[in-house]
């Protein structure tokens, strides 16, 4: 346990940040398995996913090109499953 003022606030905001960047991660899983099981509305729940990954990778929740490789096999997996 720290004993200075300066990491006990840092210790709060760590708390903070890493409850948000969970609730990110969680809604982007989430989404991600709709699409998966969900064959209607894809294209919207693509859309949302897309604004999701996005902002999750400009908060640096996630690295911009992990947040382009998932956006990218998505869309593969999408057209896929719509030419069948």
């Amino acid at each position: 346990m720290p004993q200075h003022k300066s990491p006990l606030k840092r210790m709060g905001t760590d708390k903070k940040r890493a409850a948000r960047n969970n609730y990110v991660k969680r809604t982007i899983r989430t989404l991600t398995k709709e699409i998966q099981m969900n064959p209607e509305n894809r294209a919207e729940q693509l859309n949302k996913l897309y604004a999701q990954l996005d902002k999750a990778a400009k908060n640096g929740v996630i690295h911009k090109r992990t947040a382009s490789r998932r956006k990218a096999r998505l869309a593969a997996f999408v057209n896929k499953q719509e030419s069948k």
